[in-house]
């Protein structure tokens, strides 16, 4: 009875899995990354909220705490990341409303190694492609 070699058979197996798998991770990596700039601007966006409900603040104040943030939160570039204050009504319940203020961060989020990773692949592809990141948190001004 003849017996096949079979060496090579684990080296062409590794190499057509191991693309995919490092992709996988690769994948994680670059979503939980996104996901944590988010959860940053989100509570940067809280943050300046809470500077813009306040009476006698600076003009810039929001935005030096947002950015103050952002950096504390170790997010790429966090001079990026602007502040935009508008005046709103929030509901205090019972129908009843208040002026409040609305904050809303903008940020200019892109990939790692996405990107790169998908364009090796496809070079006209969009996958990865830089986007903007928003978040808002609104408050009612004190009085």
């Amino acid at each position: 009875m003849r017996h096949h070699n079979e060496r090579g058979s684990a080296l062409l197996e590794m190499a057509l899995t191991l693309p995919l798998l490092l992709l996988i991770c690769v994948g994680i990596f670059e979503f939980g990354r996104a996901y944590q700039t988010q959860q940053v601007l989100t509570n940067a966006a809280r943050e300046g909220a809470r500077v813009a409900i306040l009476s006698g603040q600076p003009d810039g104040a929001v935005q030096a705490r947002v950015t103050a943030y952002a950096t504390a939160g170790q997010i790429s570039n966090p001079d990026t990341a602007v502040a935009s204050v508008a005046a709103t009504q929030v509901s205090i319940g019972g129908g009843n409303t208040t002026a409040g203020s609305r904050v809303t961060v903008t940020y200019p989020y892109a990939f790692m190694v996405l990107q790169p990773v998908a364009r090796l692949i496809v070079r006209t592809t969009t996958v990865g492609s830089a986007f903007t990141m928003r978040a808002v948190a609104e408050m009612r001004n004190e009085q």
